[in-house]
């Protein structure tokens, strides 16, 4: 991994297999964790990297009376559980 100090960016090379790691301090900032799924998307100016989430639809089956921050605490538990099976099913 290379560091540009002036643009404030980095590079990683890409494998034989097409694989790529992404820097721990951009994982860290953007909450990117083991199993979470990234958008590979074309750009004019190249190619754009996205944490792929599914927010839009965060709360529709939940009463209208529950608080806002109670729908973020079970939105946060669903995708903590969904990480966690995610990770059980990448163990060999």
């Amino acid at each position: 991994m290379s560091t540009d100090n002036d643009t404030e960016s980095e590079t990683t090379r890409v494998t034989r297999k097409g694989q790529v790691t992404i820097p721990k301090e951009l994982r860290d900032e953007f909450g990117l964790e083991e199993g979470d799924e990234v958008r590979w998307e074309k750009a004019e100016d190249g190619i754009r990297v996205r944490k792929a989430t599914q927010s839009a639809g965060r709360g529709m089956l939940v009463d209208d009376d529950v608080s806002e921050q109670k729908r973020e605490a079970m939105a946060e538990a669903m995708e903590a559980e969904i990480r966690e099976q995610r990770r059980s099913e990448w163990q060999p």
